[in-house]
């Protein structure tokens, strides 16, 4: 098999991981990434590979198309810097809005 350039990086950099042992194969995942970080195996039935990691937009189409999602067969690996907390609808309604901030405006 010929060697690609995302065979030779690291687990701890990739954006999504493929475990070989629950895929089946389908191809599913390289079919729906808009931004064609996989590449179908040439051998059928075998997971496809991870080529272009750097690309992933982190949207989740590969994991949520995925026929065994549930048993985890792909996973995205979100860096700490993108993941997004949202505040509770209790916390927000406790922000002082329209109050005088520091320096006396109004917000």
């Amino acid at each position: 098999m010929k060697k690609v350039p995302g065979d030779a990086i690291p687990s701890r950099f990739r954006s999504v991981e493929i475990d070989p042992e629950l895929c089946n194969g389908c191809n599913m995942c390289v079919d729906v990434c808009v931004m064609d970080v996989f590449v179908a195996n040439d051998e059928r039935g075998k997971p496809p590979r991870v080529v272009y990691p750097e690309e992933c937009w982190f949207d989740g189409c590969c994991v949520e198309m995925c026929h065994r999602n549930e048993e985890g067969a792909i996973r995205i690996n979100t860096p700490p810097a993108m993941k997004v907390s949202v505040a509770s609808e209790e916390a927000v309604s406790s922000w002082p809005v329209g109050e005088p901030r520091r320096g006396g405006k109004k917000s």
